[in-house]
């Protein structure tokens, strides 16, 4: 996957929203889950599981590989970070804050996620029901493409 920019999200110092998310839920939040969370928190958009595995041997954290795959797996299930799955048929994940149901566009070059909110799913996903008689619990809409930033990098 390509290189990414790191950043620590405004609202959210050192993944603050994601222990939050770990504690309401009951899961213990060891000094490891604290590291994985601001490892997690430092990311600017999609991100591989490798990703956090290298920045921890980089920082030299003292993370198990093991800790961070579960405590992302533990995440994904409160929904405060989502799984991404790629055209490529790989996956990645995103980080979501508490604002309830999004989406994501997501760079196929850089990586770089936005969330994307009223996109007007609410009409659709009522026709669908009343078309096929289902009741829909769930969905969701992945979008990639390339970020403004890449299609300059294109064109130069």
């Amino acid at each position: 996957m390509a290189a990414m920019q790191n950043r620590q999200p405004s609202g959210d110092p050192a993944g603050a929203e994601l222990i939050r998310a770990l504690e309401e839920a009951g899961h213990r939040t060891t000094d490891a889950r604290r590291t994985v969370a601001e490892l997690i928190a430092s990311r600017d958009g999609a991100f591989e599981t490798a990703d956090l595995v290298a920045d921890a041997r980089r920082r030299k954290l003292g993370v198990a590989r093991a800790t961070i795959f579960r405590t992302l797996e533990v995440l994904v299930g409160l929904g405060a970070v989502e799984r991404l799955d790629l055209p490529n048929g790989e996956h990645s994940y995103v980080r979501c804050d508490s604002r309830g149901h999004h989406h994501h566009l997501v760079c196929t070059r850089c990586q770089r996620a936005v969330d994307l909110e009223g996109l007007g799913m609410t009409p659709i996903i009522a026709e669908v029901e009343r078309r096929t008689g289902y009741r829909v619990d769930r969905h969701r809409v992945e979008l990639f493409g390339l970020c403004p930033s890449c299609q300059g990098a294109t064109s130069t």
